[in-house]
């Protein structure tokens, strides 16, 4: 069995790497067969991808999807300094 290090790693490279995601934002933690997503995306679409992603890449572990929504709005009324 690989150690938790690699299958992290292996978990960020397909993120990165793959299509439907090109994501290098999301922190990946390895506990015996249980992988934890962590970050914050922009939508519940982006998300689903990334731990579909992230299943595929671990095949047999338990994934953990904890990535948060973070709400992204239309900048204010401009700064003044």
């Amino acid at each position: 069995m690989e150690t938790p290090h690699y299958v992290a790693a292996r978990v960020q490279r397909a993120l990165a790497e793959d299509d439907r995601t090109t994501e290098l934002g999301i922190r990946v933690d390895v506990r015996g067969e249980e992988v934890y997503l962590r970050g914050e995306v922009s939508c519940d679409e982006r998300r689903h991808q990334i731990e579909n992603v992230a299943r595929e890449a671990t095949p047999g572990l338990r994934v953990h999807n904890e990535i948060t929504l973070v709400e992204v709005r239309e900048p204010g009324e401009e700064e003044h300094l």
